[in-house]
């Protein structure tokens, strides 16, 4: 609003003046731009029945904005998020409503980091039948640092997988050699069928 906008953190509500978005161009915002537009022609292809079903799903879900307040999903939103997961995935387009899944997070994560490997130990090991690891990192950071929003997705495991996850080359190609000293922030969370279990984020020194 006339150039100031509000937000919000974990220690409340702010404003700020409005800066132009960074549009940096990578190959990975590229492809969640393919992946977005793929699903919004994908929309347009549903029957009235098929939307009139995600719809339905979409109530059940509810989502916070930037400010705290909880919503439910537009129909749109719902089926473009589903299948945004599914495509991150590896997994096929969706047209037909999943019933709703509401994955657990991982119980926890061992994390070894140094400037040579990047290993993640995590349970449960085995993942279920038809889960995957979801794992985001943020760029090499300062050691005092105690929050970090900028975390991008790494790497997205086999079905099933078991612990350790081996993300180096993941994070080397993303964000560059992981710094000695430095500190990085890690989020992880499990999907299955189409839908992300909330998030069990960590951080760790660069050994």
């Amino acid at each position: 609003m006339g150039g100031t906008t509000s937000a919000r953190n974990h220690y409340g509500q702010y404003r700020r003046r409005r800066a132009i978005p960074v549009n940096p161009q990578t190959s990975y915002q590229g492809a969640v731009r393919d992946r977005l537009a793929i699903n919004a022609a994908g929309w347009r292809s549903l029957t009235a029945a098929q939307r009139a079903g995600w719809t339905a799903l979409a109530e059940q879900i509810n989502r916070s904005d930037s400010l705290g307040q909880s919503h439910t999903m537009k129909g749109f939103n719902c089926y473009c998020s589903v299948n945004q997961n599914n495509l991150a995935a590896g997994n096929a387009v969706v047209t037909d409503a999943p019933l709703l899944v509401t994955p657990a997070p991982p119980t926890t994560v061992t994390i070894t980091l140094t400037s040579a490997s990047l290993s993640v130990a995590y349970t449960p090991t085995p993942l279920a039948a038809g889960q995957r690891l979801f794992s985001y990192a943020s760029p090499n950071t300062s050691p005092g640092r105690s929050f970090q929003k900028n975390l991008k997705l790494l790497a997205v495991s086999a079905a099933a997988a078991a612990s350790p996850a081996n993300l180096l080359s993941a994070f080397t190609a993303r964000n560059g050699v992981p710094v000695t000293g430095s500190q990085v922030f890690f989020r992880f969370r499990i999907y299955q069928g189409g839908f992300l279990s909330g998030p069990l984020e960590v951080s760790q020194v660069v050994a």
